[in-house]
């Protein structure tokens, strides 16, 4: 998978930028916008480890060993906060430390705080740009980790982000610099309304709120726009218009699947620089209007918009898309698919009974995602007749 801390220093630079502060931690910026909540990123802490590609000694052996560690670093974050909104984990799921480790601090952060939001930035792996053999192994027991403890899930994925940088923009090898500039755009952008001062999904609680109508359909699709490739963000100018139409295109969905195989649940978008809100509103609008059949008609006004004057550096506007799709569901059938076929044959499977994992763990791990695949389809079929149908007949049962 994407290496987690490559992708993660590239969102740190990014987010820097916008704050105005230098790679020493000094700030050197004009408005105090930049400043007024610059404490939800800002404070350091550090520590190095690898788990060799193997979820079992992330998650069970060489990572407990790490953990208490870790834990005193977020408790001393979490202790030091005004209002403790929830935390935000970056890692990928191919590889052991991100995936294994990853989900276990994922954990013992619900054991500690059951009641703050986790909200996760998840590089699925992808057959393309694949690290390892066992990367379906260490993805699925990941992901049935996310269902359980995760409240929001961004799912991005390597294969997405090569597929944007070879068709659109052109790159003819695309490096993982490549990759992570979209990762760290995307991030920001997410993580606009929590940085400078906005009205919607101005936290992680009503982002949560917003976006996930059943617990555990929390894994989010996101986009960008206009994409641009490093170093080219001064030539483009877009208008609200060609925002909106790229934001919604399945090109620009940094989660391999396509949302025209499934409906949108819920969807936020969030714009940056100045525009006219009148403008926002009504190309919102248009685009839900001529593709109504793409969103669940039993879930009224599911789209959520908003704006902040604050654009990216180097372009006049922006916007970050957050689809809640269940074609989302392709995502995981093809890490299933590929999980079953090594675990029926018990391929290296030696490596995680080793580190003194049982089978059962992979037994449930597998009908988990395989329950989640299903409660998407579930939900891509439902229309609001049926809905209504259901609700009907359990007043009758009541």
């Amino acid at each position: 998978g994407l290496s987690g801390p490559s992708c993660l220093l590239q969102f740190w630079e990014v987010i820097s930028d916008e704050h105005a502060i230098d790679s020493a931690g000094t700030y050197h910026g004009d408005s105090h916008l930049q400043l007024e909540r610059i404490n939800v990123y800002y404070n350091e802490a550090s520590g190095q480890c690898g788990a060799g590609n193997n979820w079992a000694k992330g998650h069970y052996t060489e990572g407990v060993e790490l953990m208490e560690s870790v834990m005193d670093v977020v408790r001393k974050e979490a202790e030091s906060c005004d209002c403790l909104q929830g935390f935000q984990l970056t890692h990928s799921l191919g590889g052991g430390t991100g995936s294994g480790m990853g989900t276990l601090l994922l954990s013992k952060i619900r054991e500690e705080y059951p009641d703050r939001i986790i909200n996760t930035f998840s590089i699925l792996p992808s057959p393309k740009v694949s690290d390892t053999m066992v990367d379906p192994y260490n993805a699925t027991l990941s992901v049935h980790q996310l269902i359980e403890n995760a409240d929001e899930t961004f799912c991005i994925d390597n294969e997405a982000l090569y597929d944007i940088c070879s068709r659109t923009l052109k790159l003819p090898t695309p490096t993982y610099g490549d990759l992570n500039h979209l990762v760290s755009a995307t991030m920001s952008g997410v993580t606009t309304c929590l940085r400078f001062p906005g009205q919607l999904n101005a936290d992680l609680r009503k982002l949560a709120m917003n976006m996930a109508p059943f617990p555990q359909l929390h894994f989010f699709m996101p986009g960008f726009a206009p994409l641009t490739s490093r170093g080219s963000q001064q030539y483009w100018a877009l208008t609200v218009a060609e925002l909106t139409q790229q934001m919604f295109d399945a090109k620009n969905m940094m989660a391999a699947c396509d949302p025209h195989h499934g409906r949108y649940l819920t969807a936020a978008a969030i714009f940056r620089g100045r525009m006219p809100m009148r403008e926002v509103d009504e190309q919102m609008f248009n685009i839900q209007d001529k593709n109504s059949s793409y969103f669940a008609d039993w879930l009224p006004d599911n789209v959520k918009t908003a704006v902040c004057d604050i654009p990216p550096r180097g372009l006049k506007m922006s916007a970050t898309f957050i689809g809640n799709n269940t074609a989302i569901q392709e995502l995981f059938t093809c890490v299933s698919e590929q999980f079953t076929a090594m675990f029926r044959r018990k391929a290296f499977l030696h490596w995680y009974t080793g580190e003194g994992m049982d089978e059962m763990e992979f037994t449930e791990a597998e009908s988990n995602v395989n329950d989640l695949v299903s409660e998407y389809q579930q939900y891509q079929d439902a229309t609001a007749e049926e809905e209504e149908e259901e609700e009907c007949a359990e007043e009758e049962v009541a």
